[in-house]
């Protein structure tokens, strides 16, 4: 299955939705969707609407865990996690924005600076289990904590769950406090009354959506649970009171400065050198401390950068400073 370009995954995934300043809009079809690869909607069919392609249906690669991402018209799929540069899956497995892949684990109950820019800043919640055998945490990303232009929040995170569902939505999203209310439907979309750039839009009934900053970032996130052949074959040790639904994240960010910081907006800097070693199976990402944040929403780990500046395409689609 071939890498996909996220500047051509998100044309086809934005090229339907038409803007509006309304809070909730009607959904209208779009060109990409997720499926799963068991249970409901395990495919999705591709409509031949304007003769050039024939209507296909489309399931996931046997190769994909969970869910893929179908890109019609011609039924095109690929595992969420193989989007890259900018995804963050799993116990935490990152590519940076050089291609590479590494592993940075934090600890359980923590929240760490995932990237830090002058007007941009998020922060990851980690959820997980201690692994004595290993000395360290088995962790996942439970919540993001975004700020960004005259400290606008934006949170997505995924609640405690004991036995999953597809079906049922377990995402809560709120924007400056305010929980943010989308229909659970296919395409819904909300757009924000105080940011008109901003909005977030379904790619399933539950528990996927897509957020979009213009011109900022876009990213791609679905809550999963961990399955009980994943505790199997990894030794999570995942009990009957928690599933561990954490987020699978793929980001795209549009105008970062050359001094962007954090676990994953360092390695997007012109002047990054990888100092992995990427012939690894997993290569770990250390100096864990330098990336602390003491809240969600805090911007005081030490690689924070986040009011050292301005960037004039935030300011433009936020309103704020002299833009």
């Amino acid at each position: 299955m071939a890498r996909v370009s996220w500047a051509l995954l998100f044309l086809l995934f934005l090229a339907a939705a038409k803007f509006s300043c309304g809070q909730v809009e009607t959904p209208t079809p779009l060109n990409t969707a997720v499926i799963n690869t068991r249970g409901k909607r395990t495919t999705f069919s591709c409509k031949n609407n304007d003769g050039n392609f024939t209507t296909c249906v489309a399931t996931c690669p046997s190769k994909c865990s969970r869910k893929c991402i179908v890109a019609c018209p011609d039924c095109r799929t690929f595992c969420f996690c193989d989007l890259f540069p900018g995804t963050v899956c799993g116990d935490p497995r990152f590519t940076g924005g050089d291609g590479n892949i590494f592993y940075f684990h934090g600890h359980k109950d923590g929240d760490f600076c995932l990237l830090s820019d002058p007007n941009l800043h998020i922060n990851a919640h980690f959820i997980g289990k201690h692994n004595p055998a290993l000395n360290r945490d088995f962790t996942w990303v439970q919540a993001l904590g975004i700020l960004f232009g005259d400290n606008h929040q934006f949170y997505i995170g995924v609640q405690k769950t004991a036995t999953w569902s597809d079906e049922s939505d377990r995402l809560i999203i709120t924007f400056d406090g305010e929980p943010v209310d989308i229909p659970a439907e296919l395409n819904a979309r909300w757009v924000s009354n105080s940011v008109p750039a901003l909005s977030i839009t379904r790619t399933a009934n539950a528990n996927g959506v897509i957020l979009e900053l213009s011109g900022v970032f876009t990213i791609m996130a679905n809550a999963v649970p961990i399955t009980e052949e994943e505790s199997r074959i990894h030794n999570y040790g995942v009990g009957p009171d928690d599933s561990l639904a954490h987020l699978d994240l793929s980001f795209k960010f549009h105008s970062l400065s050359d001094s962007v910081d954090g676990v994953l907006g360092q390695t997007y800097r012109p002047d990054y050198v990888n100092k992995l070693d990427v012939s690894k199976k997993m290569p770990v990402m250390g100096n864990s401390p330098r990336f602390v944040s003491s809240g969600i929403f805090s911007t005081d780990c030490k690689a924070a950068q986040f009011g050292n500046g301005d960037n004039p395409q935030i300011a433009m689609v936020t309103g704020s400073g002299d833009a």
